[in-house]
C-alpha cells in the first residue's frame, strides 16, 4: 500500500512560498553581516599574528559574502528562478576561488614559509563561527531545499564549509599556541580545499538533488514515500552530503 499524498491548495503554496523567500533573504543578510565583521578582525589579527591561516580564514570570510551576495541578488529579483544559473556560477567560482587560495597557502605554509604567533583574537573567533555558521547554514538549507532552490542550498553548504574552516583554524592555532605544531593547520587545510572543489563542481552542473520544491512541476501533490526526513528523493544523500 503506497503512503498517503500530501496536498496544499495552491493559495496556501503561493503564501509558504513567499515566506520561504523571506526567511532566505534574512538568512543571507545575516550571513553576509557576519561574515564582513570576521573578514575584519580576521584579516586584521592575522596581519598582527603573521597567521597564514587566519589572513585566509578572512578571505574565505570575503569569498562566503560573495556568494551570500549572489543569493541576495536572486531574490531581489521578481523571478529568483531567472536569475539562478547565474547565481550557481557566481557560488561555483567562490568555491574554486577559495580551494585555490586554500591550497596555495597550505604548500607555503608546510614548506616553512613563516610562523604564525599565538592570537587570542583568533582562537576567539574561530569558536563563535563555529557555534554560529551551523545555525545559519542549517536554516538556510531547509529553506532552499522547501523552495526548491538550488543556489540557497548551495550557498548553504558554502555557510558550512566555513564552519569547517572554523574547526580547523580552531585546532591549528590551537596546537600551534599548545605544542609549536606549525604544520596542523595548513595539512588539514587541504582537505578543507579538495571539499571546495567538490561543492564548487556540484554548484556548476546545479545539482538539484537537495531542492525539493513547494509546488515543483508535478502540480501539487507530493508522494510521502519520495523523500526522506532531510527532504532528500531516492539516490540522494542531502544529509551525509550536509555535513561532509
Amino acid at each position: 500500500m503506497s503512503a498517503p499524498l500530501l496536498r496544499i491548495q495552491p493559495g496556501g503554496l503561493a503564501a509558504r512560498r513567499a515566506v520561504l523567500a523571506r526567511r532566505i533573504r534574512l538568512l543571507v543578510a545575516a550571513t553576509i553581516t557576519y561574515n564582513v565583521i570576521e573578514a575584519v578582525v580576521a584579516i586584521t589579527a592575522g596581519a598582527a599574528a603573521s597567521s597564514t591561516a587566519l589572513i585566509g580564514f578572512g578571505l574565505d570570510s570575503v569569498i562566503e559574502v560573495s556568494s551570500a551576495a549572489a543569493v541576495a541578488w536572486q531574490f531581489a529579483g521578481r523571478d529568483p528562478e531567472a536569475r539562478e544559473k547565474v547565481a550557481l556560477r557566481i557560488i561555483a567560482v567562490s568555491f574554486f576561488a577559495l580551494a585555490a587560495y586554500v591550497t596555495v597557502e597550505s604548500v607555503r605554509a608546510l614548506a616553512g614559509d613563516g610562523e604564525a604567533e599565538h592570537s587570542t583574537v583568533g582562537l576567539i573567533l574561530a569558536a563563535l563561527s563555529l557555534l554560529i555558521m551551523p545555525v545559519l547554514s542549517s536554516a538556510q538549507r531547509r529553506a532552499g531545499r522547501e523552495l526548491g532552490s538550488r543556489s540557497a542550498v548551495a550557498d548553504s553548504k558554502q555557510t558550512l564549509l566555513c564552519t569547517y574552516l572554523s574547526a580547523v583554524l580552531l585546532v591549528g592555532l590551537g596546537l600551534n599556541s599548545l605544542f609549536g605544531w606549525s604544520w596542523a593547520d595548513p595539512l588539514a587545510a587541504l582537505v578543507i580545499a579538495a571539499v571546495a572543489v567538490k561543492e564548487g563542481r556540484e554548484a556548476w552542473r546545479g545539482d538539484t538533488c537537495c531542492a525539493v520544491p513547494v509546488g515543483g512541476a508535478n502540480s501539487l501533490t507530493v508522494q510521502a514515500e519520495e523523500t526522506d526526513a532531510c527532504g532528500c528523493r531516492p539516490g540522494c544523500s542531502c544529509c551525509s552530503g550536509a555535513a561532509k
